[in-house]
């Protein structure tokens, strides 16, 4: 299926953001500059615009037209259906320690369908509430051999067009499925204290497992929620 026009547009723009041409805070060309550089209309080129604020990686400011995200947004894990956006879903976050192959825990690998002993790469957020304090700790694990066809998943900042499209980008392996699993258990002492709680805390663990269209795992992700700040809603009709 050929890619429209204003998805060519925003792909050219993340591009050009993920390379640093336009950092944090930076203004974006104007709508008219758009609309003369790929000699489209007004509205193609908004809609290019919208595509990206959507994927919460840039903001408009009134007078001011579109600038980069200074804050990036991340999502807890799971929940990726069709459609959905970090700007939806997404909420302030931090990363914690650096990104680092590792061996991953027996479930982790057997979603990730790796061999025990296979070392896969990890990268720690933490989804912050409105006041700053932590909701959910995500941990996502990456085969090796996909870690190392994309290097900037090894950075310790956030990737601004996300991972899932630079991965996508790099690799031309985009996600087509998903499986999610919802667990309860409780913390251990040190994810505890990532919430600065005492054991014993109860957590409900969304499992998150992204598929590419060779039905090869892409990534895991294991996202810690303690109980106070979980909730499941599902509106949906019946009869």
């Amino acid at each position: 299926m050929p890619t429209l026009k204003y998805e060519q547009i925003a792909d050219s723009l993340r591009q050009r953001i993920a390379e640093g041409e336009f950092p944090p805070g930076a203004l974006l060309p104007s709508g008219r500059d758009l609309c003369e550089q790929w000699k489209v209309s007004r509205a193609t080129a908004i809609k290019a615009y919208e595509i990206l604020r959507n994927d919460g990686l840039i903001a408009a400011r009134q007078g001011q037209g579109f600038r980069v995200t200074e804050t990036p947004l991340a999502r807890p894990a799971g929940n990726r259906r069709s459609g959905s956006t970090r700007l939806s879903g997404g909420r302030p976050f931090r990363r914690l320690g650096s990104p680092a192959l590792e061996e991953p825990p027996p479930q982790i690998a057997e979603l990730l369908e790796l061999p025990l002993g296979t070392r896969a790469l990890r990268r720690d957020r933490l989804v912050l509430l409105d006041d700053g304090s932590p909701m959910t700790l995500v941990s996502a694990w990456f085969p090796e051999d996909l870690a190392g066809a994309c290097p900037r998943l090894a950075q310790n900042g956030p990737i601004a067009e996300g991972t899932t499209r630079y991965v996508t980008r790099t690799t031309g392996r985009a996600p087509v499925r998903a499986v999610d699993v919802i667990r309860v258990r409780l913390a251990t002492e040190s994810e505890a204290r990532v919430f600065g709680e005492e054991p014993p805390l109860a957590v409900a663990v969304d499992l998150h497992v992204a598929y590419d269209g060779e039905d090869r795992p892409l990534v895991v992700e294991e996202g810690l929620t303690p109980s106070a700040h979980w909730e499941r809603r599902d509106n949906y009709p019946m009869g």
